[in-house]
């Protein structure tokens, strides 16, 4: 019998050390998604299955820009080590929680830039950006210019005629953005 009590505290030390490791691999480092939905169509197509580096989260850098990054929708509340935890794959598997207010898009503009939309183009500080990932004109417009606030990023789908972004959701905190498209 002590064999065996033995043997089980050995598999399930085994178990909970590949499950820990796992864990802090997928909160910091590297982690596997789908992509869900048209809006970053003709880059990436919907149930594309993608890696996310997790490491400019983790060391809190600025992503670049053209850098595709998957952000936390849920602009009006606080994140904290908590929600990266509960979003993990390995939780989301037991609990069942497959929230869908995580995005994939495109960085167009960061702290102090400032954005127009006109002529079918995007500007940024006054030059139009060249975009040669886009397949089809953006309807957008604006008559008015925005400026990207302090530690805080605008993000935009390269399917930009079907796209919730930037442009409805609003400036996204830069602890919003959970990892860049590897």
């Amino acid at each position: 019998m002590k064999k065996i009590t033995s043997e089980l505290r050995s598999w399930v030390s085994s178990i909970g050390i590949a499950f820990g490791c796992a864990m802090l691999i997928g909160v910091f480092i590297i982690q596997p998604t789908n992509v869900l939905g048209h809006s970053m169509d003709p880059t990436l197509h919907d149930e594309q299955r993608i890696f996310v580096s997790k490491i400019s989260h983790t060391l809190n850098q600025e992503p670049k820009y053209g850098d595709i990054v998957i952000i936390d929708s849920r602009v009006d509340r606080t994140r904290n080590l908590i929600d990266d935890l509960a979003e993990h794959p390995l939780i989301t598997l037991f609990t069942g929680n497959s929230d869908r207010s995580f995005y994939i898009k495109r960085v167009i503009g960061k702290p102090g830039d400032v954005l127009e939309f006109k002529d079918h183009k995007v500007f940024r500080n006054g030059v139009a950006l060249d975009e040669p990932y886009l397949n089809e004109q953006m309807n957008y417009t604006s008559e008015h210019s925005i400026t990207v606030p302090a530690k805080h990023l605008f993000v935009m789908g390269d399917n930009r005629n079907n796209s919730k972004d930037s442009r409805s959701i609003g400036f996204i905190p830069l602890d919003h953005v959970l990892g860049t498209k590897m």
